[in-house]
């Protein structure tokens, strides 16, 4: 579940701006009168929720996150709410598509056990500690309007909540299949929550061909996962090759021989026309546009996702890369409000570009920093390093089990270490320097060396690396080209 969206260089217009600090904008609650703000005056106990002073709208990764940075700050007993379309406390969602999917005999992951923060090594934010904490949580029921002017929410069970600062963080939605083509039949099934999870399994337990829709991160993690159920698997996606937003034809190559020896076909290039029912009403299979149909029980899409940007379309709008406009500090246009994690377009300062990344690591240092900032006297701005990585294959009794991270930009040519048996590494190298890096199998070491790799961007001797007889040999040549004071 991860990709990232480009716009706009600041050179080509981009405009920061500074509102008003967020101090000037909360709510003291020291009484149960009556308050007065901004010209009308509102009965305290007309408002569903009792801390008002903070207003988180979302319930996932970085929802937990911020949770816990006010709660280092001393800033969320009485003070924070959280309102949630989901019946959960935020979990780390990447378990949706890695370990949640994992057959039932191959201990699978489950709640609590991934609630926030247990990703980043954190503690477990339980609903209890979320109560513990003083932090009040509306669950099951989604904001479907704001009055900016009034800085009121409307829930869609109506519930009034007020709020002095608003953080969003609504995150994204499934891109669907329309209706008229059977992306709504029983049978077919998208990923973002808990309960399509479950969904999947039930249709897993009891599925005999599944087809997987999409050739990305989702797509890869569910086949990895299908395998592990012994289900005859398909992937069908319209590109050349797999992941082909950040994978090269020759390492999608390593990548597509593995699942195809796990017994993964796929069909490339291919166009779907639509969805078929069966005579039961659940779905049968798909049709392409050449004609062909390939049959299918359960078919799972991951094409893509849209950032979940309703009902704060007037808080700014980035129309390049979608999402909510934020600057450095995740301020958006208007005082008092900020925007987070996937739905928050955001100066991406190394590259300077704007960009959306939808990926936990972002979710988590987006919701940080914001909170940082609000809540003191920080200034500097976000200085995010792309990262993204996936698990798959991982449930006992895997014969390989498969764990790459890249870190970086993945623009110009690429030099290709290894054989995959087990280790790879893909190094992208733009005007002399190293701008990117995937390493597959690697070590705590090596991966601890990749990031550093990709924010210094050394120069390298392009034929020294080429002539790298390992990975381990190549990591060790762009090792030694990182200026001393960033050598590791």
């Amino acid at each position: 579940m991860a990709s990232v969206s480009n716009s706009l260089s600041f050179k080509h217009g981009l405009s920061l701006w500074c509102p008003q600090s967020p101090s000037l904008h909360r709510i003291r609650h020291s009484s149960a009168k009556n308050f007065q703000r901004r010209g009308f005056v509102v009965a305290y106990s007309s408002f569903a929720n009792e801390n008002r002073e903070f207003v988180i709208v979302g319930g996932g990764n970085a929802a937990g996150y911020a949770a816990r940075t006010f709660v280092e700050h001393g800033m969320a007993d009485g003070r924070l709410c959280i309102v949630s379309k989901e019946a959960y406390a935020p979990y780390e969602r990447p378990a949706l598509t890695k370990g949640y999917l994992f057959p039932l005999d191959k201990k699978p992951a489950r709640l609590p056990g991934f609630h926030t923060c247990v990703g980043s090594g954190g503690e477990r934010q339980t609903p209890e500690w979320y109560k513990e904490k003083g932090i009040e949580m509306i669950y099951q029921d989604p904001v479907t309007s704001i009055d900016i002017e009034k800085q009121t929410l409307i829930t869609n069970s109506g519930k009034l909540l007020k709020y002095g600062s608003l953080i969003v963080a609504t995150g994204c939605t499934a891109s669907r299949f329309p209706d008229k083509i059977g992306g709504y039949l029983p049978g077919v099934h998208y990923i973002r929550d808990v309960a399509d999870a479950d969904a999947l399994i039930s249709s897993l337990e009891k599925a005999k061909k599944v087809v997987v829709v999409g050739g990305g991160y989702i797509g890869m993690e569910v086949a990895a996962a299908a395998v592990g159920w012994k289900l005859d698997t398909t992937i069908i996606f319209p590109e050349n090759h797999l992941l082909q937003r950040l994978f090269t034809p020759s390492l999608a190559q390593r990548y597509e021989q593995l699942y195809q020896q796990n017994g993964v076909k796929f069909v490339k290039g291919a166009s779907i026309k639509n969805l078929e029912a069966g005579s039961d009403g659940r779905v049968a299979a798909v049709k392409l546009e050449d004609g062909s149909t390939i049959d299918a029980d359960t078919i799972v899409i991951g094409i893509g996702a849209k950032p979940t940007v309703s009902p704060f379309e007037r808080v700014g709008l980035n129309s390049s890369v979608g999402g909510i406009q934020v600057d450095g500090q995740f301020r958006t246009s208007m005082p008092g409000i900020f925007a987070i994690g996937d739905v928050a377009a955001f100066p991406l300062k190394m590259y300077d570009r704007i960009a959306r990344v939808e990926h936990v690591d972002h979710a988590r240092r987006s919701a940080q920093h914001c909170v940082t900032a609000l809540l003191s006297a920080q200034t500097h701005t976000y200085d995010y390093l792309p990262y993204f990585y996936s698990r798959v294959f991982e449930y006992e009794g895997s014969p390989r089990k498969v764990w790459w991270q890249f870190f970086g930009d993945n623009v110009g040519e690429t030099i290709e270490i290894g054989n995959f048996d087990p280790k790879i590494a893909t190094f992208w190298i733009d005007s002399g320097k190293l701008k990117g890096v995937l390493v597959e199998s690697g070590s705590p070491e090596e991966f601890q060396l990749l990031p550093t790799l990709a924010r210094s961007q050394p120069f390298v001797d392009k034929a020294k690396l080429q002539q790298a007889s390992s990975v381990e040999e190549a990591l060790e040549i762009a090792r030694a080209a990182l200026p001393v004071e960033a050598a590791v």
